[in-house]
């Protein structure tokens, strides 16, 4: 029985695939390679000497995936496949609508098809809006202040009336933080296509000189030093959550949801510092206005995750800091080396 992962080619995904491997499962990965690359899971493969089956495919594509699962005896899903990056969904929202939750409504429709009824959902802490209090709590109400946030909100319902309608069904919704760092070998690691639109490749890219400086979105929060405040969680150790997911979901039906974040948050200016600490390079930084749908604070209460799937964050900023730059400096131009 193999594992079905979609988007296994881009940034977490990669990660998730290579402890999968380690762990002795089978996996197809599903990508249509529009913001990834396919060197990603050659290195994979390369790191763990284990093989994956790869389809490139748009999961909106129903034939496609069709294909995948007649080929394949599927016992589960881990669900990345998305468009991901908060300010392009202010920009361009039907996009996002159209991608994020057709290709989910496709999966599902052939998932059932084919009585596949376990599913790992990359859900996301945008789900909580601009929450209430700090740190947050899976019980906490839910809203979204983008569009991105908004598809992640609306899977999320359709998967739980997806799991009443169907009683074998099993969802594990994982809400996470913010992920960085890469693999301790530096051979895989977050390659954004054009501008990065989160904080750590941005950094690795000015620390390299791709980039001229910093631009820190806001300065005028209600936070300590007036910057973003939010729960920066290891990719390794995300990884590892997904792992985690899979296995609690194996004998058990309904619908699990688990935040994934250290419980630590830190601001912009806290990961500027701790890169420069960790690594010994400047970066240079300019204040700039706050972007549409961000928020001011946002990081996890985690002990439901450790208390119910024996997962717990373990590496600290520092080490995220360290493997981001060893990952950028050994690939200053990621996959297209």
């Amino acid at each position: 029985m193999k594992i079905l992962v979609t988007g296994g080619a881009g940034y977490i995904g990669s990660h998730t695939v290579l402890l999968l491997l380690e762990n002795g499962y089978e996996v197809v990965v599903v990508d249509n390679l529009c913001n990834s690359s396919f060197e990603s899971l050659n290195r994979v493969m390369a790191l763990t000497g284990k093989k994956v089956d790869f389809y490139e495919c748009d999961i909106c594509d129903k034939d496609g995936l069709d294909k995948i699962f007649s080929e394949n005896e599927i016992s589960s899903v881990i669900h990345f496949a998305g468009l991901k990056a908060v300010g392009e969904s202010v920009a361009i929202p039907l996009k996002y609508y159209h991608n994020n939750l057709t290709g989910t409504f496709v999966l599902l429709e052939v998932m059932s098809k084919y009585n596949v009824k376990k599913i790992v959902f990359s859900s996301s802490a945008t789900v909580y809006g601009d929450p209430a209090k700090v740190p947050i709590t899976e019980d906490m109400s839910l809203s979204a202040t983008n569009p991105y946030g908004r598809t992640k909100l609306f899977l999320e319902q359709i998967l739980t009336d997806v799991a009443k309608a169907d009683k074998e069904f099993s969802v594990s919704l994982l809400r996470y933080f913010n992920p960085v760092g890469a693999h301790k070998s530096g051979e895989i690691g977050e390659d954004p296509k054009g501008i990065p639109n989160n904080l750590m490749p941005y950094i690795t890219q000015v620390a390299s000189g791709k980039l001229k400086q910093l631009s820190v979105y806001g300065s005028d929060y209600n936070t300590p030093d007036g910057t973003g405040v939010r729960d920066y969680i290891h990719v390794m150790d995300l990884a590892l959550g997904h792992i985690k997911a899979i296995e609690y979901i194996s004998d058990k039906k309904g619908v699990f949801v688990h935040n994934l974040g250290t419980g630590t948050g830190y601001s912009v200016l806290d990961i500027v510092k701790a890169f420069i600490e960790a690594n010994g390079i400047d970066i240079p930084y300019g204040l700039t206005d706050r972007r549409p749908g961000d928020i001011a604070a946002c990081y996890a209460d985690p002990k439901k995750a450790r208390e119910e799937l024996g997962w717990e964050a373990t590496y600290g900023i520092v080490d995220m800091c360290r493997d981001a730059w060893n990952w950028q400096k050994q690939n200053p131009m990621g996959y297209n080396e």
